[in-house]
């Protein structure tokens, strides 16, 4: 008999090109790890059964179904701010991902050539948010930058539009700015930490919703994405089902062990411990 975690691994396996492409297909350039596109209503269906599990339950969750060494982000990628009342620096959202690559144009206007005309043109020909128009109800940014350089690609008005449009929060492997006002305006960002610089001169677009990685992790669009106070881990969307499952028994445990002992020590019960 096959062992239950290795058929849930082969009913639902990473899909790949063949990688014994045409040698003109391949200097043309080959795309080999294929994504698939999911619906709104099926992504809203898998954040459903991930309503309130942690980090640790998803990780503990992936060690069971044996993916021991899948999905936890390198821990410098941290929260910008916590908020330990309301726990809204914490999300669990669908992939929509965004790569920029570092720039090798000119990074300065050319002599009498108007900055904010420069600054212009670049953000809209080069290192634009062109992934703006397909932000959904759920969504979570997650952006492979220029970690090396000091850039903040993301600032205070544009995770703001993001979260106005839809996103839970946002994910990157680089850098941020505005932090204060970002934390003011309590918007959830995990990052590498703080980047000054704007984007024009410094970095390129290079794609949208292709598979990307962050912190050490494959992160393909439609993944699920679960941040907290531990960090950030990465769920493939094939195995996303049974995950949770598992990851709500452990989550269930933990909060009638820890019910347990609040009563004993006379705690009031807080949203921790109640189911």
């Amino acid at each position: 008999m096959i062992p239950k975690i290795l058929c849930i691994l082969m009913i639902c396996p990473l899909v790949v090109y063949s990688q014994r492409a045409d040698p003109e297909q391949l200097e043309k350039g080959v795309n080999f790890i294929q994504v698939p596109a999911y619906s709104q209503e099926e992504n809203t269906e898998i954040l459903k059964l991930y309503d309130g599990l942690r980090v640790a339950d998803v990780k503990d969750a992936l060690d069971r179904i044996g993916l021991q060494d899948v999905g936890l982000v390198n821990p410098e990628i941290q929260a910008a701010w916590k908020d330990l009342k309301t726990l809204r620096h914490q999300f669990r959202g669908i992939a929509l991902t965004v790569r920029y690559v570092p720039s090798n144009l000119p990074n300065r206007p050319e002599a009498k050539e108007d900055f904010e005309s420069w600054e212009g043109h670049f953000y809209e020909t080069y290192s634009s948010e062109a992934f703006v128009s397909i932000i959904k109800p759920g969504h979570v940014i997650v952006i492979d930058d220029v970690e090396e350089a000091d850039i903040g690609s993301i600032g205070s008005y544009n995770i703001l539009d993001w979260y106005a449009r839809g996103a839970l929060g946002v994910v990157t492997d680089a850098h941020a700015r505005d932090t204060d006002e970002i934390a003011i305006e309590q918007v959830p960002l995990y990052f590498r930490g703080l980047g000054r610089g704007m984007r024009p001169g410094r970095n390129m677009l290079e794609s949208i919703n292709r598979p990307v990685s962050i912190g050490g992790v494959l992160v393909c669009p439609g993944d699920v994405v679960v941040a907290d106070g531990d960090g950030v881990v990465v769920v493939p969307r094939r195995v996303a089902e049974s995950v949770a499952a598992q990851a709500k028994k452990i989550l269930d445990m933990d909060k009638d062990a820890r019910r347990s002992l609040y009563k004993k020590l006379g705690k009031r019960l807080d949203k921790t411990v109640k189911k």
